[in-house]
């Protein structure tokens, strides 16, 4: 936002490019959980477009993402995070982009120090080469820690009006906001991508173990962010929803898995992923009884649906909790 209200002050024409991995947190979980109810319901990026008066690109890389993220040239951050190898593809994107539209260059609110995978003093030319923007990245937000680009040498930007911000700290950003009267912006740390969250992480982890291949699709990364996730064999996982929100959502894939609803008692949509035995399906029943509120019943009464065939109702006693051990819960 500052990078592009920073350019746009030098009276040069600013659009906005936004790319979608299937990752990103905002416009997800935060219109499905409760304890999510009072954030905006909002995509940031067109927000953000919205408050700087440019046009705003939506481009979907699922597919092309899928090798940034299951083969990173320069590894994983602290979780499943190939935060190096995922901005050179989006520079390269970028560059691509710009090329096909009669653009002049490139600009992000990258920061020398900011972050500790992909912003790093040695790592910023390493996005410009292998991306193959080059000299046509330009960082308005840190330009004066680093040589100057084209867009700068050329005299389209002025470099005096650039700024040399460096390090975690947001607190010149947030200063330079204030005197562009922008009040309201998302969460300047922490970011909004999934793959940087450690649990989701664990998810994404099990979810390959499992299926023996890092191949995904867009149904498979969307409900690693709903439910609680319990494995109780290498061949099957439970899907549990947690409240009305998630329930709602999983109630789009029931007729893709095997699923469970307690029916003597309120309870949990539970989708079952793999090959569950019968053995398998009844401890499934179990732990869906045990989830409901007849968790403290002598017996719950449970419907399982198979994907193909005739429901059918088991009456089971809800597995107590001593019993799930925490290395089931993903």
């Amino acid at each position: 936002m500052l990078a592009a209200k920073v350019i746009q002050e030098q009276g040069i024409h600013v659009e906005g490019i936004n790319f979608y991995t299937g990752f990103c947190v905002e416009g997800h979980t935060h219109a499905i959980r409760r304890k999510d109810r009072a954030r905006p319901k909002r995509n940031n990026a067109l927000w953000v477009a919205e408050q700087l008066g440019i046009r705003l690109h939506i481009v979907d890389v699922i597919e092309e993402y899928k090798q940034v993220l299951t083969d990173p040239k320069h590894g994983y951050g602290a979780n499943l995070n190939p935060c190096l190898d995922c901005k050179i593809f989006m520079v390269r994107k970028a560059y691509e982009w710009i090329r096909e539209h009669g653009f002049d260059f490139i600009i992000t609110g990258e920061v020398i120090g900011q972050r500790p995978k992909s912003q790093r003093a040695d790592t910023l030319p390493v996005v410009a080469k292998e991306s193959g923007a080059g000299d046509l990245l330009l960082r308005p937000l840190c330009a004066k820690n680093l040589p100057p680009t084209r867009p700068e040498r050329e005299g389209w930007v002025d470099r005096e009006k650039l700024y040399d911000f460096s390090g975690r700290t947001r607190k010149p950003q947030m200063a330079l906001a204030a005197r562009f009267g922008i009040r309201d912006y998302a969460q300047p740390a922490g970011g909004c991508c999934f793959l940087t969250d450690p649990q989701y992480s664990r998810k994404l982890a099990d979810l390959w173990q499992a299926r023996g291949t890092r191949a995904y699709e867009l149904d498979d990364i969307l409900l690693l962010k709903v439910g609680r996730h319990i494995r109780p064999a290498p061949h099957f996982k439970l899907i549990v929803g947690r409240e009305e929100g998630e329930n709602n959502f999983l109630e789009g894939y029931r007729k893709r898995f095997l699923h469970l609803r307690t029916r003597s008692h309120p309870g949990p949509l539970v989708l079952v992923d793999g090959t569950p035995g019968e053995a398998d399906i009844e401890l499934a029943a179990r732990i869906a009884a045990r989830y409901s509120q007849g968790r403290t019943a002598p017996e719950v009464e449970v419907e399982v649906v198979p994907r193909e065939g005739e429901p059918r109702r088991l009456r089971v006693p809800p597995l107590p909790p001593h019993e799930l051990p925490e290395s089931w819960v993903i």
